[in-house]
């Protein structure tokens, strides 16, 4: 099977943003260059406000890189469990809140001139192997919610009864963030990439405190990062790190119709098309078996399961092309984290993607904006970074129950007894002292050692067998074989080993 790629399924290169050297100020800094800062970014300069978007890489860098690009109403968690926990009125506001994040980006597009290969497109749900009472329940949902959608015997790829949902696109991710760089520079923003955030402190003058020990000031800040890197206990609390995987398969052209389609079960698959474009064969892209971040190890399975299921479906599918994986920070009710922050004055934040990540970084620009420039937004209830859900509670409770067990590892003993029982290209945690330590052993075998203990809140890593990366348990963050930080909500590398 390929190795895993770390550029959505093209060698579209992200924009050259150079670091920022020396102090700024703006009226709002940004930290994260994927399209939730971006869209913010484009959103407040609507507003005639200055500003500087900050990301630790290069915009798009980061899990906009990494996403299968479904533009969704149909909601991830499904309509009949958010209904069930937040209730009717809610559920019909998220639907058309990511409706209208459809057509913005679909606006945007057009407005800018950018070409991001944006598709109107239907998607259809239909059930897996563990029967049809999740589709039974989701049809009852969107009946009652009056939601726009068809009842069909057979659904394309599957050919299996099904619902579908008009009003759904597909596009090329890193084309259109490409697209919103330009855009946001041409009105006089600033975007730099290579710079990470450390520090925050809100006020009536925020100051975002740089690695490179600068400092910005700003009027407001704005956390677009994925995972917020400095969110308190509280936000942390209400999310949940997952890594979901994805793969591309070549088919015959004109064998798998144009659309988003979805299965029931749980963990759930997912898969679109991307068409050939004039060539004998198109990319049938398929995501799914989710897990707990940091724990699970049998990536290689879960990819081929993915494969099983693609050629399940399309029997004429060749062998995957490319492979990757995702991080997708879920919440207790499926809806994202989007408002003001729970700490800090004038700090907000867009979070807690759900599986939705581009159409909740979408709405968030826009409902964001308005909460900067003062403007009363019916969708600030509904999207409440500190909202409290009471029938979301029992899960909410299990996540959190499930993050400190993860603790558990400080008094266990090492994976390995001693380094040399760790094969070439392979980590482990070994047991030193009192602590613990994550051994890589090089292709030449020589070995790299790191503290264990995550930065962020010293849960202990893990290491990843399938992308050689070490994935914290408990809150998601991840690090090269090396030690050093790839994803938050930690802003720094592992330790040195002592």
């Amino acid at each position: 099977m390929a190795e895993p790629q770390s550029v959505w399924l093209t060698d579209e290169p992200t924009p050259n943003a150079a670091p920022l050297s020396g102090d700024a100020t703006a009226d709002v800094c940004v930290i994260g260059g994927g399209i939730a800062g971006l869209t913010v970014a484009y959103r407040l300069q609507d507003e005639g406000r200055s500003v500087l978007v900050l990301d630790a890489r290069e915009p798009g860098g980061g899990e906009t890189a990494f996403t299968t690009a479904h533009l969704t109403w149909e909601m991830d968690d499904r309509f009949s469990r958010l209904a069930d926990l937040r209730g009717d009125e809610v559920a019909k506001a998220a639907a058309a809140s990511h409706r209208r994040a459809i057509d913005d980006i679909e606006q945007i597009a057009r407005a800018e001139n950018f070409d991001c290969d944006f598709v109107r497109v239907d998607g259809y749900l239909f059930p897996g192997l563990d029967g049809s009472k999740a589709l039974d329940a989701e049809r009852e949902a969107v009946r009652r919610l009056g939601l726009e959608h068809e009842e069909v015997a057979s659904v394309p790829l599957a050919h299996r009864p099904g619902l579908r949902f008009p009003g759904h696109a597909r596009f090329h991710p890193v084309k259109y963030m490409n697209g919103l760089v330009a855009a946001v520079r041409r009105r006089g923003g600033k975007v730099h990439g290579g710079t990470r955030a450390v520090k925050i402190d809100g006020g009536d003058e925020c100051r975002v405190e740089l690695e490179n020990g600068s400092t910005v000031t700003a009027k407001a800040v704005v956390v677009a990062t994925n995972a917020p890197f400095e969110a308190g206990l509280t936000l942390h609390f209400r999310l949940a790190a997952y890594t979901t995987y994805a793969l591309a398969l070549p088919v015959p052209a004109g064998t798998v119709p144009d659309a988003l389609y979805w299965d029931t079960e749980d963990p759930y698959h997912y898969a679109r098309l991307v068409p050939a474009a004039g060539r004998d064969s198109a990319l049938l892209v398929v995501g799914g078996e989710d897990h707990k971040t940091g724990q699970a190890s049998d990536q290689d399975a879960r990819w081929n399961r993915l494969a099983e299921w693609a050629h399940g479906l399309v029997p004429t599918a060749g062998e995957p092309t490319c492979r990757w994986s995702g991080q997708v920070f879920e919440t207790a009710d499926g809806l994202g984290l989007i408002g003001a922050a729970p700490w800090g004055k004038n700090v907000f934040v867009v979070t807690g993607d759900s599986g939705m990540g581009l159409t909740h970084a979408t709405l968030g620009g826009r409902l964001v904006a308005d909460l900067i420039a003062g403007r009363e937004n019916p969708l600030a209830a509904v999207y409440d970074p500190s909202r409290w859900t009471p029938a979301a509670a029992f899960e909410l409770m299990k996540e959190n129950a499930n993050v400190a067990a993860q603790y558990a590892d400080w008094v266990t003993g090492g994976e390995v007894d001693s380094v040399e029982k760790i094969p070439a290209g392979h980590g482990a945690v070994v047991r030193r002292g009192l602590g613990k330590v994550a051994v890589y052993r090089r292709e030449d075998g020589t070995v790299c050692e790191r503290s264990a203990t995550c930065p962020h809140l010293s849960a202990i890593v893990r290491w990843n067998p399938g992308e050689q990366t070490w994935d914290c348990p408990a809150h998601g963050s991840r690090f090269s074989s090396e030690g050093k930080v790839l994803h938050g909500p930690a802003v720094s590398d592992l330790e040195k080993a002592e």
